[in-house]
């Protein structure tokens, strides 16, 4: 098995997860500049009316004195809890999925994620992230970097899949969704949809994908 490199995300799409899985080692890039628009602070789920984004509002550099020619360190990046974005994504969440086979299953222990404050937005996708290795039951040999790293070495570098807008989409196999019937199946939405859907079942898919990539 391979050790690999990547960006530490909100849940995260399932290409993201079939990579961390299936490693040996996993490395997180900590030292990098925030960038909008990435799995970063935001993820996609499948509501009623079909994909639906989720995005964790972050305070601006330019209210915490960062000049708009530098660049914030994502390690450093606040959270905005003046908007009360968590109450919504836990709504959300549970509007998108309470109907399917799992969700009650994983409901306690996603919970505590909604409900306590959290001011680094790492720090909570860090807590993210061990809630899903937990439900996946999969212990991941993993470490932070101290610095950059430009050029990886020994390293496979996935931190290409922190974009949440790259034209190349992953196209995983079909497993059930709950508004399938109304829109079909939308593939690498977050994590979290396969949790809901499949469960126990989510790590043997996880391994099934990799094996066929």
């Amino acid at each position: 098995m391979r050790s690999i490199l990547l960006h530490p995300v909100y849940f995260g799409p399932v290409s993201y997860y079939v990579q961390l899985v299936n490693a040996k080692k996993v490395v997180f890039e900590n030292e990098d500049h925030y960038q909008k628009q990435t799995y970063r602070n935001r993820m996609y789920i499948y509501d009623a009316n079909g994909r639906l984004l989720l995005n964790i509002p972050v305070k601006h550099s330019s209210a915490l004195g960062i000049s708009n020619k530098g660049h914030q360190s994502y390690k450093q990046v606040l959270i905005e809890n003046e908007f009360e974005w968590q109450k919504q994504h836990w709504r959300a969440l549970k509007a998108s999925y309470q109907t399917s086979p799992f969700f009650e299953f994983y409901e306690d222990e996603l919970y505590p994620l909604y409900h306590k404050k959290y001011d680094l937005l790492m720090e909570f996708n860090y807590s993210c992230m061990q809630f899903v290795l937990d439900c996946l039951q999969v212990d991941i040999s993993f470490s932070k970097t101290s610095e950059y790293i430009l050029k990886p070495q020994a390293l496979e570098d996935y931190r290409y899949l922190v974009d949440a807008k790259s034209k190349e989409q992953f196209r995983n196999k079909r497993y059930a969704q709950v508004f399938e019937p109304k829109h079909g199946f939308i593939p690498d939405l977050s994590i979290l949809d396969l949790l809901f859907n499949e469960g126990p079942n989510s790590m043997e898919y996880l391994k099934t994908e990799y094996s066929e990539l």
